[in-house]
This record gives structure tokens, sequence and C-alpha cells, in this order.
């Protein structure tokens, strides 16, 4: 186990500027980067929700190469089909609180190593920014509420590889980092990840989306998940789902948010998908479902964006030391549970 004194020197490390060897912000297959340095705040490097700036990026985390030839082990994406209407997700998730709603929001988020990959974007966010961020009234982030979260998705760039074998080639001067590192010695493996990284990117997919939060009591929300799980979305007509979904049951109907912010979208969503229940006028998401007409013309609106899936694995290929590799992992292991708990 890593000793307690020596948690405080990696806080402190992680902390310090990186190297400038190699360091880019490309989103790639293979490429290295640092949680420790953003975690609880990495949305301010990672297009995953609406942001008030202006300027059209995805992804700006700092970026090392640290393996060699990766492109052998990329998977070709599968090709579009040409009479494919929609090429990307549509689902909605029943949240018993508001725990479980960070975490269908983010469950597209894989970290090797880190129970709760959510907590990595979302632990810096105060009251005020997770309402905004999910489009809902700060007064519904606390007190006794349940939430359905509907998102649709459109994919427009995807890249995944095999998983790294462990004779894979590293850039010389990650070997003789790792060379230098000492089995027992936490700082060594710090100043390993300070420079070159603790995860690389596995895979990931980039497009945009729009998503929606219904905030409901926890009587309406059970009945309507026992309701929706004995009948089945596509079952169940499609005037009961708009009802259910409708301020007449729900305690807050959130507003239709775009992951990348995009004022045209979020206009022409809050226009073209509005709903008129009695005396209530809103836009909803569910008028995309069975409506081919609104999701061609969504295909072409959604762009690329934003960032939507995301899986990060450990730099452990890089160590060829079968000790060496499970000291590292001791180390990574500890101090994630160390940033879980203290964010």
């Amino acid at each position: 186990m890593v000793r307690g004194h020596t948690v405080l020197l990696l806080a402190v490390a992680l902390c310090m500027c990186r190297a400038a060897t190699t360091l880019d912000s490309e989103l790639g297959v293979g490429k290295a980067i640092n949680i420790f340095m953003r975690y609880g705040y990495l949305s301010i490097c990672m297009r995953v929700v609406p942001r008030n700036d202006t300027e059209g990026w995805v992804f700006r985390e700092p970026t090392v190469s640290v393996f060699r030839d990766v492109e052998r082990f990329s998977i070709a994406p599968k090709p579009r089909h040409a009479k494919t209407i929609f090429d990307g997700d549509f689902h909605m998730e029943f949240c018993d609180n508001l725990k479980q709603l960070l975490q269908a929001y983010f469950r597209d988020f894989s970290f090797e190593r880190l129970e709760r990959p959510w907590r990595a974007f979302t632990a810096g966010w105060p009251t005020d920014i997770m309402a905004r961020n999910l489009g809902i009234n700060s007064s519904f982030i606390t007190g006794d509420h349940c939430y359905v979260l509907v998102r649709v998705s459109r994919f427009r760039e995807t890249a995944k590889l095999n998983d790294l074998p462990p004779n894979v080639a590293v850039e010389d001067v990650v070997f003789e980092a790792i060379q230098d590192s000492t089995i027992g010695d936490t700082v060594s493996i710090a100043d390993f990840i300070r420079k070159y990284g603790s995860h690389y990117i596995a895979s990931y997919i980039t497009g945009n989306s729009l998503y929606q939060v219904f905030v409901f009591s926890r009587g309406v929300y059970s009945r309507i998940k026992e309701r929706v799980k004995s009948r089945g979305v596509s079952d169940i007509p499609p005037s009961e789902m708009s009802n259910f979904f409708s301020p007449f049951f729900a305690e807050h109907v959130g507003a239709v948010k775009v992951a990348s912010g995009n004022k045209t979208v979020e206009n022409w969503a809050t226009k073209r998908l509005r709903v008129h229940y009695y005396i209530f006028s809103y836009p909803s998401l569910l008028k995309l479902h069975g409506e081919p007409s609104l999701l061609r013309s969504l295909d072409t609106l959604l762009g690329n964006e934003a960032l939507l899936q995301l899986e990060l694995k450990t730099l452990s290929p890089a160590f060829k030391d079968v000790k060496k590799k499970k000291w590292f992992e001791e180390v990574i292991d500890n101090y994630l549970k160390l940033w879980e708990s203290n964010m």
C-alpha cells in the first residue's frame, strides 16, 4: 500500500507544470492524458456539456505520444448505411436520484480503475453550474426528486483500439522514464504520471446530442417507470407517453440542451419540438420519437462538435517489467481512490 505521507507528494507533483515534451491536444487513440490534472473539472477541456465560449473545440486536454505505431491496432469503423435516417442513438434513462442522473449522463465515459468516472467531470460543479448543465432549476438539484434523462445523439467520428499487447513499443523517452522509476517509490511514479500521463485513449466518439431532464416526485416516477418497464416505450401510445412527460405529471420539465452549446440547434429544438398541452407549451425531445422528418432535419443539424463517448485505459502496457507494472497499478489505484473520496 502507498504510505500516507506520500499522498500529499502526488497532489503537489500533479499540480506542477508538465514537461513540454511532445505535448499537444490531439484527440487520438493511443494518446496519453493525465486525468489528475483536472479531475473534477474535465468539462473545461472536453466538450461534454454546453459552454459559454464561442470557440469551436471538442477536446483540448494536453496529450502525449507514449506508444509507437498504435495505428496498426486501430479498428476500422463500420460504414454508415445509405438508407439510415439517423446515425446515432435515442434513449431514455430512469434515475432514482441525482447520483444516478449524473451517472446516466456520463454512462459512455469509462476510465479504467476509476469506479465513478462521472465524478471526474462533475465533482467540481457547484449547484448552480450543475443545474445549468442539466437544464433544470437549481431547486431540483437538492431534495427528494427522481429524474428521467432523454437524449438523442448523432455520431460523426468513431475511433477505437484493440487491447494493446504486452510487447507494444513505447517512445524512447518513456522507456527511459520507466527505467528510472523505482518499485516502492511513489514519487517516481508520480513524476512519470506528471510527464507522460495516467491513461491512454482507447476509444472515442464525437458528434453532438440533444438532451432533456424531466423531474418527478417519487410516487409519480415509480408509476411511470413500472408502466414503461412492463410495456416498453414502443408499445405505449405516443399520446400516453406525452402525457407522462408533461407538466401535468412532471414536477419540472427541463430545457432541451445541446451538448456543444450550438445556439442554432437549440433554437431549432425550441421551435420545432414544441408541444402544446392544454394551457402548457414546452419543447420536448419525445416529439422526435417516431417522427422521421424531424430526425432527418436533426441529422444535418448535429455536426461534429462534442465528445459523446470516451474510453480511457491506464498506461500499464507501457511497463514491461511485471513488478514495476504492478507497482504502477497500485499507485494509480490508491490515488484514484484518494481523488474520488476527497473531491
